[in-house]
C-alpha cells in the first residue's frame, strides 16, 4: 500500500508540479505568447461562424418559428437574436485590437476581453431583464474550443471560467434571481455544479498538460538548434581546416580513384579546382614517375595498415616532376573490410634540393677545407723528412704556413655562421647605432688587404646621419663582407667609395667600385648559398660573404641588391630602417 501511494506522488509530482521561474523563461514566455497571439485570431473567426450561425437561426425563427422553442419562455426567445448581436459586435471589435500593437503584445488580454465579451453578455442582459441564464451550452463551447485552440496558459482558461461562475452564483444569489424555467426557478442544482465543474477541470487539466508538453519541446528544440549551431560551427572550424591546410589531404579508393580531395593537394598537382583532380586521377599509379609505388603503397598499407614518409617522384598537370610525402592509414569497417585509404600528401621538392645543395656543400667542403690543410700537411712532412735535428724553417714558409691555417679559419667560421643562420635566423643584439663608426671600424680592419691589393677606398659616410636601430657587429660584417667582395673579384688599384644618404624613413647605404661589372645572369643569383662569381681571383671560398649579407639585411628590416652591368663597375646597396 505505501509503494503504490509513493508512485502516485511520484505521478502527481511529476505531472502537475508547477514549473519553476527557470523553466518559464523568457524565451519560452515569448514563444507562448505569439503562439497565443496566433491561435487567438483563429479563434476569433471561429467565434464569429459560430455567432453567426446562431444569428441566422434566430433571424429564420422570427419569419419561421420552430417548435424547439415552444416550450422557451417568450423572453428568452426574444432577446436571443439582440444578445447575438451583441456578441457579434464585441468579436469584431476584438478582430480589430487583435491587429494593433496592444493585441500583439498582450495577447492574453484580449483573450480575457474576447472571452468574457461572450460569456458575461448573455448575463448582463438577463440580470438586466431581472432573471438568470445558466447557459450550459454557450459556456460548454465556449471553454471546449478555448481548450482545444488555444491550449497555453491555464491560469488564463481558469481565470475565464471562475469569473463567469462567479458572476453567476454570486450576483444572481445577491439579488435573488430566478430561471425564467418554470419546471426548474432555481440557479443551480447537484447535477448542474458536477457538470460545469468537471467540464472546466478537464479542460484546464488539457490544458495545463498541454501547455507543460510545448515547454519541453520548445526547449528541446532549442538545445536541438544550439547542438545544430555547434555543430555547424564545428564543421565550419574543421572544413576550413580542411580547404586552408597547406598539405594535401585525400581520400582514396582500394581501386586507385580519388574520392576527395581539398585545395591544397590540387595546387600540388597543378590544378586549379579540386573537382578535377577527384575526376581525372582515375588510375593514381599513372601518377608516379616509378609505376611500382603505388604497388608498394598498398603493400605497405595490406601489411601495416599505414604508411609515413613514403616519398616518391610524380608527374604534375604540366609534366613536370615534384617529390612528395605520404603519409596515410587503411580505414576499414566493422568486419575490417577495406573502404578506402585517408591521408596526408606534402610536397618536399624543396626539401629534396635542399638536401641536393647539402651534397653540394659537403663536397665544397671535402673540396676547399681539404686542399689548404694538405698543402700544410705537405710542408710539415718535407720538414720532418730532413735527418738533421735543428730544423731550420724561411720566412716565406712559415708566411704561407700562416695564411693557410687564415684561410681554413675563415671558411669554417663563414660556414657556422651560415649553418646557425639557416637553422635559427640571424640573431641581433640591437642598439642605437651611428653609421659612420660601424664604416670607419670596418676599413681600420681591411687596411692591410687593401693595401695588399693598391686599392683606393673613399668613405662619404656623414656623421649626421640619424641613428639606427641595429647590431653593431652584424653590420660591420656586412659591410666589411662587401668590400673583400669587391677586392676578390677585381684586379688590383681599385677605386671603392662608402656613401650612405636618407631616404625617406630609412638609411640607402651603397659600396661602389670602378672594376669589371657584374652579367644580369649573375646578378639574378649573386646573393644565393655558396654562389661563385666566375671572375674571383682567389678560388678558396665558398660563396658565404653575399648570402651572410642578405641573412642580415632581412633580419634588420631591409633589403639589400647590386647594380652593374659588364665593364661598368658595380653598386652594392642597402637599406636600413631609421631607429
Amino acid at each position: 500500500m505505501a509503494t503504490l501511494v509513493t508512485k502516485v506522488q511520484s505521478w502527481w509530482r511529476k505531472t502537475f508540479s508547477a514549473p519553476t521561474t527557470d523553466e518559464i523563461s523568457t524565451p519560452y514566455k515569448a514563444w507562448r505568447n505569439h503562439f497565443l497571439w496566433q491561435r487567438l485570431h483563429l479563434w476569433l473567426w471561429l467565434a464569429l461562424i459560430c455567432l453567426l450561425s446562431f444569428t441566422l437561426r434566430d433571424i429564420y425563427d422570427l419569419f419561421f418559428p420552430s417548435q424547439e422553442f415552444e416550450k422557451l419562455p417568450e423572453v428568452l426567445t426574444t432577446e436571443h437574436l439582440v444578445i447575438n448581436i451583441t456578441m457579434l459586435l464585441s468579436i469584431l471589435i476584438c478582430f480589430a485590437l487583435h491587429k494593433t500593437k496592444l493585441g500583439r503584445h498582450h495577447p492574453d488580454l484580449l483573450f480575457l476581453g474576447s472571452s468574457w465579451s461572450i460569456s458575461l453578455a448573455t448575463q448582463l442582459f438577463a440580470t438586466v431583464r431581472g432573471f438568470a441564464v445558466p447557459d450550459t451550452i454557450g459556456w460548454s463551447l465556449l471553454f471546449l474550443s478555448q481548450a482545444i485552440l488555444m491550449p497555453v496558459c491555464w491560469i488564463l482558461h481558469l481565470l475565464t471560467q471562475v469569473s463567469v461562475l462567479i458572476y453567476y452564483f454570486g450576483v444572481n444569489t445577491a439579488l435573488g434571481l430566478k430561471t425564467p424555467i418554470a419546471d426548474h426557478p432555481e440557479i443551480y442544482n447537484v447535477t448542474f455544479i458536477l457538470y460545469i465543474f468537471w467540464f472546466c477541470t478537464i479542460c484546464d487539466i488539457g490544458v495545463y498538460l498541454y501547455d507543460r508538453l510545448q515547454r519541453s519541446e520548445f526547449y528541446a528544440r532549442q538545445e536541438l538548434e544550439s547542438a545544430y549551431q555547434k555543430l555547424k560551427v564545428a564543421e565550419a572550424k574543421y572544413r576550413s581546416i580542411f580547404e586552408n591546410a597547406v598539405e594535401g589531404i585525400f581520400q582514396s579508393s582500394p581501386n586507385g580513384r580519388y574520392i576527395t580531395a581539398n585545395p591544397a593537394l590540387a595546387r600540388i598537382y597543378g590544378y586549379s579546382l579540386v573537382e578535377d583532380v577527384t575526376a581525372n586521377f582515375t588510375d593514381i599509379e599513372q601518377l608516379y614517375v616509378d609505376p611500382n609505388r603505388r604497388a608498394e603503397f598498398v603493400r605497405l598499407m595490406e601489411k601495416y595498415g599505414s604508411v609515413s614518409e613514403f616519398e616518391s617522384q610524380i608527374y604534375r598537370r604540366d609534366g613536370s616532376i615534384i617529390w612528395i610525402s605520404e603519409k596515410a592509414y587503411a580505414v576499414r569497417d566493422e568486419h575490417l573490410k577495406l573502404l578506402y585509404y585517408e591521408g596526408l600528401i606534402e610536397d618536399i621538392t624543396q626539401r629534396k634540393q635542399t638536401e641536393e645543395e647539402l651534397r653540394v656543400f659537403f663536397h665544397a667542403v671535402s673540396h676547399d677545407l681539404r686542399n689548404p690543410v694538405l698543402g700544410s700537411l705537405m710542408v710539415l712532412k718535407n720538414l720532418l723528412a730532413h735527418p738533421e735535428e735543428n730544423i731550420s724553417i724561411s720566412r716565406s714558409i712559415l708566411e704561407r704556413m700562416i695564411q693557410s691555417s687564415d684561410r681554413q679559419l675563415n671558411l669554417i667560421n663563414s660556414l657556422m655562421s651560415a649553418h646557425l643562420n639557416e637553422m635559427q635566423g640571424v640573431i641581433l643584439q640591437r642598439q642605437p647605432v651611428k653609421l659612420l663608426a660601424v664604416v670607419e671600424a670596418a676599413i681600420a680592419d681591411l687596411e692591410p688587404l687593401l693595401a695588399q691589393n693598391q686599392a683606393k677606398l673613399t668613405n662619404l659616410v656623414s656623421a649626421d646621419l640619424p641613428l639606427v636601430n641595429a647590431d653593431p657587429t652584424q653590420l660591420w660584417r656586412v659591410f666589411s663582407n662587401l668590400i673583400v667582395n669587391a677586392l676578390k673579384h677585381n684586379p688590383p688599384e681599385l677605386l671603392l667609395i662608402i656613401n650612405a644618404t636618407r631616404k625617406d624613413d630609412k638609411i640607402y647605404c651603397t659600396v661602389s667600385d670602378n672594376g669589371v661589372g657584374i652579367s644580369q645572369q649573375q646578378s639574378d643569383r649573386l646573393f644565393d648559398l655558396y654562389f661563385r662569381g666566375a671572375s674571383i681571383r682567389n678560388s678558396v671560398g665558398l660563396g658565404l660573404g653575399l648570402y651572410l649579407c642578405k641573412q642580415i639585411i632581412h633580419a634588420h628590416g631591409g633589403e639589400i641588391g647590386v647594380n652593374s652591368a659588364l665593364n661598368a663597375g658595380a653598386t652594392f646597396w642597402f637599406t636600413l630602417p631609421i631607429s
